[in-house]
């Protein structure tokens, strides 16, 4: 398999310094077309579509081969190593922040540094932990999407995005949700929701960005402080914006913080 053409890989930019961009569940590269002008003239940015979404290559995808997320990670280095990347800075997206960080344990000699924009380790709560959903409530989304995931799409796409002033968003996930491959995207999801990848936390020894909003349903403030908390050399800046998606809803606080982690982390090394 052609890994570049299994996951619609696109290299643009004039700068040297590669910038990996993962983007969330549900979504494809395009929900970067409002971060990437800005690092366009200084990054070599690398963009592409997980298996399942956008315009991968579904025909490299296995149930065999993707049944955890480390599968996804694994796509992330393979991709890389195509590309003979070095000192990557990651940026990755909800579900795609903790895949970044699963790579970058496994092989931490590829990376600079790594930005989580609104990432969560756990999304089901449990005593002492707050990660936004009863185990119950993740149960009954799961079901729901398994049972019509078109019906499932178009009802939790808004909520995800927030913003409800701004209903053009809610329709754009929508839209992406429903031209994901259904059964990749259904395994994915219950990969996703029923992960807890806590523990891996600790392991990473990169510094990190942690991008968060001010109300997100899907990765609230107590999921940002405690990936604060157990990620040694992390960074945590929660911007005034609303929703899980500030990539397309608030584009351009995102790209300020990102820069100036970018700048602060070139004083210090």
């Amino acid at each position: 398999m052609d890994v570049l053409k299994r996951n619609n890989v696109k290299v643009i930019g004039q700068g040297k310094t590669p910038m990996l961009l993962a983007h969330g569940y549900g979504c494809d590269q395009n929900m970067w077309r409002y971060i990437t002008p800005a690092f366009i003239n200084d990054y070599q940015i690398i963009l592409f579509d997980h298996v399942g979404f956008g315009q991968s290559d579904v025909s490299g995808y296995t149930p065999a081969r993707y049944q955890s997320l480390q599968a996804y990670a694994d796509d992330i280095l393979e991709i890389c190593a195509a590309l003979h990347l070095q000192d990557v800075v990651f940026v990755g997206h909800s579900v795609s922040a903790m895949l970044g960080i699963l790579a970058a344990i496994k092989a931490p000699d590829l990376f600079q540094n790594l930005i989580l924009i609104t990432p969560s380790p756990c999304y089901i709560n449990e005593p002492g932990y707050t990660g936004g959903f009863a185990e119950a409530d993740i149960n009954g989304l799961l079901d729901s999407l398994d049972s019509n995931y078109l019906t499932w799409a178009a009802a939790i796409a808004p909520v995800i995005m927030g913003n409800a002033d701004r209903p053009e968003l809610g329709a754009e996930l929508v839209k992406s949700f429903c031209q994901s491959n259904q059964e990749i995207a259904r395994n994915f999801a219950h990969l996703t929701f029923r992960s807890d990848n806590r523990a891996d936390l600790k392991k990473l020894l990169k510094k990190s960005l942690i991008l968060q909003c001010q109300e997100d349903v899907i990765a609230p403030l107590e999921v940002g402080q405690y990936m604060h908390d157990n990620l040694s050399g992390s960074t945590l800046v929660t911007l005034n914006a609303t929703g899980h998606c500030p990539n397309l809803s608030a584009p351009d606080q995102t790209i300020k913080a990102i820069k100036n982690f970018l700048a602060d982390d070139t004083v210090n090394l």
